[in-house]
């Protein structure tokens, strides 16, 4: 297969007129070339954060505290979530993973309720679909075994050090959300010495320092923080602190596009369009070791082909900053998700 078009290649994301090789799934040359092709061709996106089973209730909750949605075991997302049956909650996830997939989603990291249940209506709702959907178990490290990595809700008001330990012994990835809707919790969960951070909001001069001497990854998610109301965390001083990706969190809160979470990112924070792609693919892809979110020799073919000649992208003068600041679901022409791993 050959993709032809403007590229953003390599992991500077590079615009260059050439085309895309694809062979066996993974990407076997890229190569500058005199094209007629308008189409754009960058990496599929990476969702770092996600919370996929609020597809049931989207738009619920309106005028609602950040406590008051989301706290376990009484807040608004967790009845909804325990009065829907097994059926319904697999056809609502299972919309959003077609959506997802239409934006140009190849993967995203999902905080999993429901314990083991919670995984395995995950594992329905994405079977034979093409995007990769992997679940960071809750509550039970029964639940992390049965997934990929386990999520925790956050270190202020609970102890993870068992459901640390155990991930750590499986070998998976341990993520927690931390500094929310406060900064109280951050060093509890920098003390689990996690995989990765979700949120970070609220951050002080101390957390920063553990941060670049750990290394710890963290996921933003600027879109979700402003509508719970509690605040917009600061990404330029993250991204000069350590490795940030981007996700769009809850699906009762926000449509699970990375083009608007990038539009949102790139508008309201202090960083540049290819910061902004870089934290919509590559950085999440790092935290999960996979092989996308660049188009380089080597890589898995996932990519994702905009039409330059949409009403909406035609005359671009920049065009990473037209596919960051501006493209849509509707400027996507086609999406490629080769997943070697399901080969056969």
């Amino acid at each position: 297969m050959i993709l032809e078009g403007t590229v953003l290649a390599g992991p500077e994301y590079e615009p260059i007129e050439g085309r895309v090789v694809v062979e066996d799934g993974h990407v076997a040359a890229v190569e500058e070339t005199t094209t007629e092709s308008t189409d754009i061709v960058l990496p599929a996106f990476v969702n770092a954060h996600t919370h996929v089973g609020d597809s049931i209730a989207k738009e619920a909750g309106g005028g609602l505290s950040l406590e008051e949605l989301v706290a376990p075991p009484d807040g608004l997302k967790h009845r909804l979530l325990a009065e829907a049956s097994r059926a319904e909650m697999v056809d609502a996830v299972r919309r959003s993973l077609r959506f997802m997939e239409r934006a140009g989603t190849a993967a995203f990291l999902d905080f999993r309720e429901n314990g083991v249940e919670g995984v395995e209506r995950l594992r329905e709702a994405a079977s034979g679909r093409a995007i990769q959907a992997l679940a960071f178990g809750r509550e039970t490290t029964a639940a992390m075994e049965a997934g990929d990595g386990f999520g925790a809700s956050g270190a202020k008001d609970a102890e993870f050090g068992t459901e640390r330990n155990a991930t750590r012994q499986a070998g998976k990835p341990f993520g927690i959300h931390a500094g929310e809707a406060d900064s109280a919790d951050v060093n509890p969960a920098l003390d689990l010495d996690p995989d990765f951070l979700v949120h970070m909001v609220h951050t002080e001069p101390l957390h920063l320092e553990r941060l670049a001497e750990r290394g710890t990854p963290v996921v933003v998610c600027p879109r979700s923080n402003l509508v719970t109301g509690v605040g917009v965390p600061n990404v330029r001083e993250l991204l000069d602190t350590t490795s940030v990706a981007l996700g769009t969190d809850n699906v009762f809160l926000n449509a699970p596009t990375m083009f608007r979470e990038m539009e949102f990112t790139a508008k309201l924070c202090d960083v540049s369009a290819t910061e902004v792609l870089r934290m919509a693919t590559r950085a999440g892809a790092e935290i999960v070791d996979l092989n996308c979110g660049t188009i380089e020799e080597g890589r898995e073919a996932r990519l994702v082909v905009l039409d330059g000649d949409s009403d909406n992208l035609a005359g671009a003068q920049d065009v990473v900053r037209a596919v960051v600041r501006r493209a849509g679901v509707a400027d996507v022409k086609s999406v490629l998700l080769e997943r070697p791993d399901l080969a056969g």
